[in-house]
């Protein structure tokens, strides 16, 4: 039980001091002010996550080859079963059961889980079979559109809104990605595959709005029987790599669940604390770190026209980074103003 509080007794005809009128009105505007400033503090988180998210997905065709001689299908039932385990693992660990046994009742969140189980499975897929195959710079083409796509998604669909310098980011960007496009002299199918799959995979779980942990237990959930088969029928024909390659090789295969699991978890969190159309502007750093190793660590051919391409891409990420910062410290500032008051 509260104690009660101790007041000042009421003495009628006699006015509040001045000092007493300036701490209720204090505690009143920090009252108004603290939502404002939870929120910022939340959106700050996000953009964290997401950064450190994108960072590992672009270091990814450094990851994958290691895998050989696994073909592609077979490293992706690997990455669903073994992610399935990991996120199993950390639902009980974290306590996140009921939230999860409470995903069954709400279909609404099950059926777009169940829309970015297909679509990343497909990018999963998209993506390591180009790595592997000596497209690296043609992947990191596909998450140079990703974010146009994300984009577009958030202002047709979500009603998302960009302010004026956010605008010529995206502008320079889209530049940059049919100077690319043009430059490669063909329909980049791997490009448009993984940029289109990706981008409904952000949208399916921005309108889910499921925690990151359980969301991502649930789409690695209806997949895994899908995988179990594949691994299963290569065991069967001989053909699976996991147990013929030796213990390092397991060992690799088996670390793609923790190698999945973690981008995706940051990434779920971040889509639930940030607009979708800042999720598509931070998408541009995985790309850049793609292209880096794709030209320098894998001597991928680059001609003049994809350099002009990718020099357009980091001064939109300049444009972007220095309208970011702006815009966070005017946040800052209106909070304290507010506060003031």
């Amino acid at each position: 039980m509260t104690p009660p509080v101790s007041r000042p007794p009421f003495r009628p005809g006699k006015p509040l001091s001045p000092s007493d009128d300036a701490t209720r009105a204090t505690h009143a505007d920090a009252a108004r002010a603290a939502p404002y400033a939870d929120s910022v503090s939340e959106s700050r988180r996000g953009f964290v996550y997401g950064l450190v998210a994108y960072t590992l997905w672009g270091a990814f065709p450094l990851y994958f080859p290691l895998l050989k001689p696994a073909g592609a299908i077979e490293i992706l039932a690997n990455r669903v079963l073994w992610s399935f385990l990991v996120m199993g693992a950390l639902v009980l660990v974290t306590g996140r059961v009921p939230q999860f046994r409470a995903l069954f009742g709400r279909s609404r969140a099950t059926a777009m889980l169940s829309i970015a189980a297909v679509v990343v499975s497909i990018n999963w897929l998209t993506y390591i079979w180009s790595v592997t195959n000596d497209h690296v710079v043609e992947s990191s083409l596909g998450y140079f559109i990703n974010p146009l796509v994300t984009v577009v998604m958030g202002i047709l669909i979500l009603g998302e809104r960009l302010r004026p310098a956010q605008w010529v980011a995206i502008s320079l960007a889209f530049v940059a990605v049919v100077v690319l496009t043009v430059e490669y002299g063909r329909l980049p199918w791997i490009a448009l595959l993984l940029a289109f799959s990706f981008g409904t995979y952000g949208l399916a779980k921005k309108v889910a709005n499921v925690g990151a942990v359980e969301s991502l237990a649930f789409e690695t959930m209806l997949i895994t029987p899908a995988a179990l088969t594949y691994v299963v029928w290569l065991g069967a024909q001989g053909s699976l790599t996991f147990a013929q390659e030796g213990p390092g090789h397991a060992l690799l295969l088996a670390s793609t669940g923790i190698a999945t699991a973690v981008p995706l978890i940051l990434f779920g969190a971040a889509a639930t604390k940030i607009p979708l159309v800042t999720i598509g502007l931070l998408q541009y750093l995985a790309p850049v770190f793609q292209f880096l190793l794709g030209v320098f660590w894998f001597h991928e051919p680059m001609p003049v026209g994809r350099w002009v391409g990718f020099l357009l891409v980091w001064v939109a990420l300049a444009m972007l980074t220095a309208e970011a910062v702006t815009h966070h410290r005017r946040q800052l500032r209106d909070a304290a103003e507010a506060t003031a008051l």
